[in-house]
């Protein structure tokens, strides 16, 4: 009876071995921002290396914010799974989600899994009521450094240094917050053994959000005669203050208007060194799994809230709908999937979710809008016929077979673009009757799209002559 006992233990489906579940998620990380897709201006060997042994998905989104801290609606819709109206109407009751035990940590827990986050949070519920195990529960964002604004200006003085701990920020408590995320994230990796508890590592860093602050030697790496302007740059964007960009805003206020080379330069060597120091401490964590003998089963996510424009089309922010900072990098390895592969369909960075409930053998409830990328990873098509995208009552927008329609509602204008052939997104076609019917059925699908999700601006009304 003995034997009998132990054969049925190993052959019991219920007792098989579940995956675990790394998540790298990053803030403010444009899909752009890694050497693997040909950036030559940046540094990331570990992101190039995770790129290597797993598969990218080159056309992943954030669908939009309902506000101006577009990574609140991004990880809202991560944490609950739902839409952005539907997340936005929940957004202010996530605590009574969390009540009901369906946000994704706790999901996870109900499968099986020890639950560990460290890092941004910037949800509207208690994490450390979310996971088993919580490490430093940051803020959306590092204090703000007053002279990280506005700057620099050609012959004045820059008081700003990316390494000065002493201006607080990323340096706030002693060491840069991407360093203390990955020391944690390392002890509890080390306390974790084979054969107990499948663990869900949320391990979300605030980096590469301003203020852009690495130690020098990362700084080093990034002379401004390594640094290339982008190639679609505006001094000013023509539409900026009826789309909820001018220079008030926050994150468009870092940088002097019009652009200039010089800025424009600038800030993006600071974003680099911050994104190297952040490969960095990811090399960390993979090398600590890795040496920790779990890596084998184990999935690992990387991508990020929303992108980043730094001078692109003369934003510096996140708040518009071009690619560059709609789309963000999103990289997957784990047991079976295709190494050094790229997948081209069209993806939602919050399908990462409706994934990882997938491998965890958890049914997905019902409200959840996001889907499993699994199926995509075995040679199926993505679910999403069109991408949707949004920014409060101002801008929206849909992208569908090699196309993309911008509309701006209180402007009163409309902007095609063929990113097939024009990723860069710098020829506006929207004016040219050849493309008259591309852009008529653009519209039609994006309303149809917008009620579809439960959009309460009415297009028809503004543009209901180009139907």
């Amino acid at each position: 009876m003995k034997y009998i006992f132990v054969i049925l233990l190993i052959a019991s489906p219920l007792l098989a071995a579940k995956p675990n579940v790394l998540f790298l998620f990053a803030d403010d990380f444009s899909y752009e921002a890694v050497r693997a897709f040909g950036h030559t201006d940046i540094d990331t060997p570990n992101l190039d290396r995770l790129a290597a042994r797993g598969t990218t998905f080159t056309r992943c989104y954030n669908m939009g914010s309902w506000s101006g801290a577009v990574c609140v609606a991004s990880r809202t819709m991560l944490i609950t799974g739902r839409s952005v109206w539907n997340a936005g109407k929940v957004y202010e009751k996530t605590d009574a989600e969390r009540q009901t035990g369906v946000l994704w940590p706790q999901l996870m827990k109900k499968a099986g899994y020890k639950t560990y986050m460290t890092g941004k949070w910037h949800i509207e519920t208690d994490a450390t009521k979310c996971f088993d195990v919580t490490r430093d529960v940051r803020a959306g964002m590092p204090k703000t450094v007053p002279s990280s604004y506005n700057r620099p200006i050609a012959g004045q003085s820059d008081a700003w240094s990316p390494f000065d701990s002493s201006l607080g920020g990323f340096w706030e408590g002693g060491t840069h917050w991407s360093e203390v995320l990955a020391d944690h994230t390392l002890e509890f990796l080390a306390d974790t053994k084979r054969g107990g508890a499948p663990f869900f590592i949320y391990a979300a860093f605030n980096a590469p959000h301003d203020p852009r602050q690495a130690p020098k030697e990362f700084v080093d790496r990034y002379p401004l005669s390594r640094i290339a302007m982008p190639v679609n740059f505006l001094p000013e964007y023509p539409h900026k203050d009826a789309i909820g960009c001018s220079h008030k805003l926050r994150d468009e206020n870092l940088a002097p208007m019009p652009r200039t080379e010089l800025a424009v330069k600038t800030h993006r060597a600071e974003y680099y060194a911050l994104i190297t120091h952040l490969d960095a401490q990811i090399g960390r964590i993979l090398d600590a799994l890795n040496a920790s003998g779990q890596a084998e089963n184990t999935w690992i996510f990387f991508t990020a809230d929303h992108g980043l424009a730094v001078g692109h089309h003369g934003f510096f922010g996140k708040q518009n709908l071009y690619e560059h900072s709609v789309r963000v990098p999103f990289l997957v390895s784990g047991p079976g999937v295709a190494k050094n592969a790229k997948n081209e369909d069209a993806i939602y960075l919050q399908d990462v979710m409706a994934t990882a409930l997938d491998l965890a053998g958890a049914e997905k409830p019902a409200h959840v809008f996001f889907n499993s990328l699994r199926p995509l990873l075995n040679g199926e098509k993505s679910r999403y016929e069109a991408v949707y995208g949004a920014y409060l009552q101002l801008q929206r927008a849909i992208t569908h077979d090699g196309w993309k329609l911008i509309a701006y509602p209180k402007a009163k204008v409309l902007r095609l673009y063929h990113l097939a052939e024009d990723p860069q997104e710098m020829q506006d076609l929207s004016a040219n009757s050849e493309h008259a019917p591309r852009l008529k059925d653009l519209l039609q699908r994006l309303i149809k799209l917008s009620a579809e999700l439960q959009d309460d601006v009415d297009l028809t009304k503004v543009f209901g002559n180009k139907r």
